[in-house]
């Protein structure tokens, strides 16, 4: 049986899907204005700080919470527009490496300044640091709760979505 969420459980539900959004929205803006997206740079971030800028890519899947195909997809695109390349692993044939090219590796370091300033803005000078602390710790809790689970798995245990 569906246990519903109370008015203050929902008030709390939809204030979190609000700052998801506005935060979202924001950072894509802000971002396209450097010619990435918003998927380009959570991709970019993790390969920079990567040993040769290089990782698998099922690692990088991995990283980021995202499928295989959509992964694919992306990489394609960014492919394409010469910031990451793609070669087959050396020790396992299906295997494929990602590599942050040059120009990837310089749009990110273009990027980044006005992506961290704007966070800085809209999010980490808003709020104190034992506000900081009790979201980090909040968001470590939701984090490890979610890991592995989706909708099948909330459909399976008969629970709807909120």
């Amino acid at each position: 049986m569906t246990r519903w969420l109370d008015d203050d459980e929902q008030a709390t539900w939809q204030a979190y899907i609000l700052l998801r959004q506005r935060m979202d929205a924001a950072i894509t803006a802000g971002l396209a204005a450097d010619g990435l997206s918003m998927a380009d740079y959570e991709l970019l971030v993790p390969l920079s700080a990567a040993p040769d800028g290089c990782l698998r890519a099922k690692e990088l899947a991995a990283r980021v919470c995202w499928e295989k195909s959509r992964l694919s997809k992306h990489l394609a695109r960014m492919a394409t527009r010469g910031l990451v390349e793609r070669e087959p692993a050396a020790e396992d044939a299906r295997g494929v490496l990602v590599r942050l090219t040059p120009k990837g590796r310089a749009q990110l370091e273009h990027a980044a300044p006005h992506h961290v300033a704007l966070v800085r803005e809209m999010f980490i000078d808003g709020i104190t640091d034992a506000e900081a602390k009790a979201l980090r710790t909040l968001s470590a809790r939701v984090a490890a709760r979610s890991e592995g689970s989706g909708p099948a798995k909330a459909t399976a245990a008969g629970v709807g979505t909120a």
